[in-house]
């Protein structure tokens, strides 16, 4: 090989390359900490809320100012602005890289002002958009919670710029370990006043919880964002590479805009659907969100980074590129692979011992299991599909996730009025299944997402992806592991919920564990050595 082709790939693996193992483990880290306390939060507002009136008017306002956190802040952000801003770093120019961050941080201040504004103004339309279903009481303490949330919607868009940074800079742990503030002053809020105060008095102080969290939230992450970036100086600005992240973020926020319109409309036929469904519908994707945002989250997070910071001749920068994805992409799957059976076939006794108390009895645990099993479908392809578009924001094409994710849309839409709305009605069965058929619905559009968004980067970098083999191997333990948790759970029947959660998980997770061990697969493989190291046992 010419002096002129081997420069490319020191350039590809400069400034040093570094695996997303550590960098994954500690996004998953802070996660991790934090969707606990949120587990915890959610325990508590089960009991205190269950899933009637004062439950479905909190989970519906909070979805409203929620979109402007995920349109403009976390995902949209991290997409145009950490390639560029990471990139700078790569190339030194700690000056231009300072001037971006100030810029970006200004036109988000300034632009999430005037929505906020507009939030409080039009909340009205807004929750008759998201939830035409509501009438009389539940409407007006929507409209009443969804005013009380929307300042705090635009400080967490903040809270993600200060996220962008610090992930630019590998600190990861503390940005996504910062929610941890804002779950514990909600947490506070539900335990000082859940049992003195009624329902709709406890969505209201709630609701201001919230905000105060999500400034806590902020505060946290400030000083070593100012640490890092010395000099930083919000300045409203467009030039150089602030126009580059503009463009960037305008087909970014579509995409994310398009995903937050699927999240919305499946809001919005949750509505037509019995009281408590919506409720039921946030309760469960809490319990969904853990794996995908402790895995797929957390793997496509730290690779964002540094596949943006991948430089020299395109052949060499797609093999840096297929090397790394394939490897994300083992991880994910030996991790969410267990998770969609275990949602599937012991969703019943995961909700029992978080959520089962007080308001939350047993039709509600039977209901959300039902709609935590229809997300399952589509949850490996979801988080793949989240791998897949990082790496399509790593090359600045921004506009091929938004087209699959429209796509992805209108076949949640349609396929969701089918399984919802019109299959109960047909098949005579009780219509809280809707909220089945909804998540299940949303599950196999994300396939179908999933599917193009693969074809279209294995044609530009090269084939990628997992082995079939090795896709076959993890279902295969992950159904042996199932049938050993059920059958834990007919021994156990009739003790404590706590304790026959903790036996009955615990037990398909070390089944599933020895037996990816024993077939060799090598995440399972890397796991096992460390721990027997640790334990003495092997060298």
């Amino acid at each position: 090989m010419s002096t002129a082709a081997a420069k490319p790939v020191a350039d590809v693996d400069t400034p040093r390359e570094r695996g997303s193992g550590v960098s994954a483990i500690l996004v998953a880290a802070g996660i991790l900490l934090s969707r606990m306390l949120g587990l915890f939060r959610q325990a508590f507002m089960a009991r205190y809320l269950g899933a009637r009136v004062a439950a479905d008017a909190f989970n519906a306002a909070f979805k409203i100012p929620n979109m402007l956190q995920n349109l403009f802040g976390e995902g949209a952000l991290s997409a145009s602005f950490i390639p560029v801003y990471s990139r700078l770093l790569a190339s030194e120019d700690e000056a231009e890289a300072r001037r971006v961050a100030g810029a970006v941080g200004a036109i988000l201040a300034l632009v999430t002002a005037v929505l906020v504004l507009l939030g409080v103004l039009l909340a009205p339309a807004l929750v008759w958009l998201i939830a035409a279903g509501f009438e009389g009481e539940r409407r007006d303490l929507t409209i009443y919670i969804t005013r009380i949330l929307f300042p705090g919607a635009g400080i967490f868009v903040l809270g993600a710029w200060s996220q962008g940074i610090l992930n630019s800079h590998r600190r990861f742990f503390l940005s996504y370990a910062a929610p941890v503030a804002w779950n514990l002053a909600m947490i506070g809020a539900l335990v000082w006043y859940g049992p003195h105060v009624s329902q709709v008095g406890m969505a209201v102080r709630l609701a201001w919880a919230s905000v105060i969290g999500a400034a806590l939230q902020l505060l946290v992450q400030l000083p070593t964002v100012m640490r890092l970036v010395p000099g930083l100086r919000p300045r409203l600005d467009r030039s150089g590479q602030v126009g580059t992240v503009l463009r960037n973020f305008a087909p970014v926020a579509g995409s994310r805009g398009v995903v937050q319109l699927s999240a919305y409309i499946d809001q919005y036929l949750a509505s037509f659907l019995p009281l408590g469904i919506v409720s039921m519908f946030s309760y469960a994707t809490t319990l969904y969100t853990l794996p995908v945002s402790l895995f797929g989250m957390a793997i496509s997070v730290a690779e964002l980074p540094e596949m943006s910071r991948a430089r020299g001749e395109a052949a060499e920068v797609n093999a840096f590129l297929r090397r790394r994805l394939d490897a994300g992409l083992a991880r994910i799957a030996f991790f969410i692979v267990p998770s969609a059976v275990g949602f599937i076939a012991l969703g019943d006794v995961i909700i029992s011992a978080l959520l089962r108390s007080g308001r939350f009895g047993a039709t509600e645990t039977l209901f959300t299991w039902g709609i935590l099993a229809g997300s399952s479908v589509g949850l490996l392809a979801g988080t793949m599909g989240r791998l897949y578009s990082s790496t399509y924001y790593a090359l600045h094409d921004t506009r091929t996730p938004l087209r699959f994710a429209m796509l992805r849309v209108l076949l949640t839409t349609l396929l969701g009025v089918l399984f919802a709305l019109v299959l109960p009605r047909l098949l005579h069965v009780d219509r809280r299944w809707g909220g089945a058929g909804l998540t299940a619905s949303a599950g196999m559009a994300a396939w179908v997402e999933f599917t193009l968004l693969r074809r279209r980067l294995n044609a530009r970098i090269g084939h990628t992806g997992v082995p079939g083999r090795r896709v076959g191997t993890l279902w295969i333990a992950a159904l042996v592991a199932a049938a050993a948790g059920l059958g834990l759970k007919l021994l156990l029947a009739g003790q404590n919920r706590f304790v026959v959660g903790a036996l009955v998980i615990g037990g398909f997770a070390l089944v599933y564990g020895l037996l990816t061990y024993a077939l060799r697969v090598p995440e399972a493989r890397g796991i096992g050595d460390r721990v027997l190291r640790r334990a003495g046992v092997a060298r």
